[in-house]
């Protein structure tokens, strides 16, 4: 008998073909994607701005970033430890050449101030690294103010945390050098009030 013919079925050939393109496709684009990210610095939770960034603060992913954006590569690790961040960065958020500063806090001329707080001492709103705020004199009953003394000193939050064993929320300020034994003086009275001033730049 002679041997059965074979049919040839031109649906399936076409199938086949457009699936090894497909998958030919894929690749590709799998390669493509895979070589197209990098690894770069990103925040692993929320640093405020102002803060010294820790090892901890920091995590190294791969991502398909912007170049507009100019990230910092995870090769710059330990060259960002121990700077300030110049801004709040979220977790989460790629760090950037202009998320931080190496500048010295205090600079020259400078100095920083520590402030234990109350609640009734300090705004209802949380203070932030890079807070403008004035440090106003309220004295106790019967007291009066030096004549030609002022009523309150400027100065600039640098760092906020929690006194464990008050509670108080203890704020450190830099001032002035000049200014900074009247402010040291007048904290140690306890009679003083912080007031936050505008956050707009």
């Amino acid at each position: 008998m002679p041997p059965p013919k074979l049919r040839r079925r031109p649906a399936l050939i076409a199938a086949a073909v457009a699936a090894i393109c497909l998958g030919a496709l894929l690749a590709g684009w799998a390669w493509k994607a895979t070589t197209d990210t990098q690894e770069v610095l990103v925040a692993r939770d929320t640093i405020s701005r102002g803060s010294v960034i820790k090892a901890s603060d920091l995590e190294r992913v791969r991502l398909s970033a912007d170049p507009a954006l100019h990230p910092v590569p995870g090769s710059e690790f330990d060259e960002v430890v121990g700077k300030r961040a110049s801004l709040d960065i979220a977790a989460g958020g790629m760090l950037t050449p202009e998320s931080f500063t190496s500048t010295i806090v205090p600079g020259d001329g400078q100095s920083v101030v520590g402030v234990s707080l109350t609640p009734a001492q300090s705004p209802g709103l949380a203070l932030n690294s890079g807070d403008h705020v004035r440090v106003v004199v309220t004295p106790g009953q019967g007291a009066d103010i030096p004549a030609g003394a002022p009523l309150f000193n400027e100065a600039t939050v640098v760092g906020v945390h929690t006194d464990e064993t008050s509670g108080n929320t203890v704020v450190d300020l830099l001032v002035d050098h000049a200014d900074a034994a009247v402010l040291a003086e007048r904290v140690a009275t306890g009679n003083i009030a912080i007031v936050l001033d505008s956050r707009e730049n």
